[in-house]
């Protein structure tokens, strides 16, 4: 009887650890829903609350500008202070600022409520991948739990524009943050039954306050000059005076973490390379997706005349298919090793890109956009598992919310330069053909067709950052291990 009670007792603690990654996945996907779900609501947020184009796309840049500047921090007090505690703290705010954004009655109130979110975010979901890595020992168990993890990150930008576009067309633009509300309240009260409280072994617990703000304060500005780029001008005082300054904090950062006796980032975790290339490729990588769906959702709307919910409807393969190959990626993983799946799918998302780059002005779904869709599909649920093991592979105890919140880092910062280049680019090809007398629906196309070709060489820097990965005792450690003998 009490080896029995013991079995039960060992089976129950595996499945609640599969109900906690199913939990903190729930709670990913809905952060990285949240950066795109908002896009396709725009116009109509601007005719709800009378805000101006220009002022509109700060609905989306107050939540990329705190979500991007305070990640690094979040991941490291999680280490300190508590990983679901601080994984609470965070889906409480940004719940809480869900509610009130869904309730904004002006402009001011809205980027406000927005803004918040992007600090909700910031702590959640560092801590939720470092939950992930300290729940599941590193290997080919740790590895499963990445792939449901790889394909929540991968298909969540998708799913935000389907979603967005069916939520905006059926009830309106204050349901797409009404939806996050009850998904946090479930999620908070569930978080204390299925996830035992989790600290770093550290040996200091001093909080390294002049290192934290230097970086907030300097990933911030570094944030808010990329995201002001295009509108400014890249060769204006206020772009070079906002990047000025946030070199000179980050370098500022860097001085500070080298005097003292308990850093924020203590510099000898960038010795692990396998980490440092995975945080190079997702910084790529980042660049090249979010310059995706952002040209893609301007084509279909802008080119093709499809509704809201028609343009969010057409990404349901790419979502679907991303969820799809995710979960094919963790035994290839263990089979042919991470390095050749990272690459591989990181040249089948390049493949798409270019694909895309051919698209007519006047395109068909089915002939046009669904092979590439497919092919990109493949490719990105093939990348962000083998990135996400690579961030967390030899990663100590007390680090796991570092190397969280920096791979985050990596993708949102990639993100706001891909999209400040990308965007650059567009304008300026379609500008220059929209003054020579060319249709504006082709201008508008043959401007796209330049920001994915641009994407695809971004893709092409991460499969150079990919290829210097060392994978032999990686791939060893990943896969699985034979039962012992009984």
């Amino acid at each position: 009887m009490p080896l029995l009670n013991q079995y039960r007792s060992s089976s129950s603690a595996a499945d609640r650890r599969w109900w906690a990654l199913v939990l903190l996945a729930i709670a990913e996907f809905v952060v990285v829903l949240d950066a795109s779900i908002v896009n396709i609501a725009l116009p109509s947020i601007g005719r709800g609350l009378h805000i101006s184009l220009a002022n509109l796309s700060w609905v989306v840049n107050a939540y990329v500008l705190t979500f991007g500047g305070f990640l690094l921090l979040g991941g490291r007090i999680a280490d300190l202070l508590g990983r679901r505690l601080i994984f609470t703290v965070g889906l409480g705010v940004f719940s809480l600022a869900s509610l009130l954004g869904g309730l904004a009655q002006s402009e001011l109130w809205l980027i406000a409520a927005r803004a918040i979110q992007g600090l909700g975010a910031a702590l959640l979901a560092p801590a939720a991948l470092s939950l992930v890595t300290a729940i599941f020992r590193e290997g080919a168990e740790r590895n499963r739990a990445l792939s449901v993890w790889g394909a929540v990150a991968g298909s969540g930008a998708a799913a935000g524009v389907l979603l967005g576009g069916v939520l905006t067309s059926a009830l309106g633009w204050r349901s797409v943050l009404f939806v996050n509300v009850p998904i946090g309240i479930a999620a908070i009260l569930l978080a204390p039954v299925l996830i035992a409280e989790s600290r770093g072994e550290l040996e200091r617990r001093s909080f390294d306050l002049p290192g934290a703000v230097t970086i907030t304060a300097g990933l911030s500005a570094l944030v808010y000059a990329l995201v002001r780029a295009t509108a400014v001008g890249w060769g204006s005082i206020q772009t070079i005076g906002v990047l000025t300054a946030a070199a000179a904090l980050l370098i500022a950062f860097v001085v500070i973490e080298r005097h003292t006796n308990a850093p924020l980032v203590p510099f000898a975790f960038f010795r692990n390379l396998n980490v440092s290339a995975a945080n190079a490729t997702m910084f790529a990588t980042g660049a090249a997706i979010i310059g995706l769906f952002y040209f893609l959702s301007l084509y279909l709307q802008k080119v093709l005349g499809y509704s809201a919910i028609k343009a969010g409807t057409s990404q349901l393969p790419l979502a679907v298919g991303i969820i799809l190959a995710a979960g094919t990626a963790s035994p290839l993983v263990a089979r042919a090793g991470t390095r050749k799946v990272l690459i591989t799918g990181l040249a089948l998302f390049a493949g798409g890109l270019v694909w895309f780059a051919q698209i007519p002005v006047h395109g068909s779904y089915l002939a046009d956009l669904l092979g590439p869709s497919l092919l990109i599909a493949l490719g990105l649920g093939f990348a962000f598992v083998p990135i996400t093991i690579l961030a967390e592979t030899g990663v100590k105890d007390g680090e796991y919310g570092l190397a969280s919140g920096l791979l985050n880092t990596s993708q949102q910062i990639g993100g706001a330069l891909g999209l400040a280049i990308l965007a650059t680019i567009a304008t300026t090809r379609t500008n220059h053909l929209a003054a020579g007398q060319d249709p504006i629906n082709q201008a508008l196309t043959l401007g796209f067709h330049t920001a994915f070709l641009a994407a695809a060489g971004f893709t092409l820097l991460a499969i150079i950052a990919a290829a210097t990965i060392g994978t032999r005792h990686v791939r060893r450690s990943q896969l699985p291990q034979p039962a012992p003998q009984t």
